[in-house]
């Protein structure tokens, strides 16, 4: 391809909106912070990898439960990511407080 040529493919791409190479990976942040998950519930995109930070002193972990996710304890600032790939209901909970529960939603 001639360098013309890019250059008026990446121009075509700039005005349409749309990305000229690549798409944008899609991701997502919930945060763990005073025994609780921010945001719950999280609505999602097909395709998005979440990401769990713990901000509490104490440690938490994030328990499908349906078993499709788990991560070890993670303890101050630890993160643990899982990418949604299906659309459905992910709800989860911390296993090592269990009161603490939260829902990841995937909708196409």
């Amino acid at each position: 391809m001639s360098f013309k040529a890019l250059a008026a493919a990446l121009m075509l791409a700039a005005i349409a909106g749309g990305p000229a190479l690549a798409a944008t990976p899609k991701t997502a942040t919930v945060h763990i912070s005073m025994f609780a998950f921010s945001p719950k519930p999280l609505v999602v995109a097909p395709g998005t990898t979440v990401t769990w930070v713990n901000d509490d002193e104490e440690a938490h972990s994030v328990v499908s439960d349906t078993r499709v996710f788990h991560s070890a304890a993670m303890d101050t600032k630890d993160h643990y990511s899982f990418t949604f790939t299906t659309a459905g209901d992910y709800p989860y909970h911390c296993g090592l407080h269990p009161n603490m529960v939260a829902k990841v939603t995937v909708k196409p």
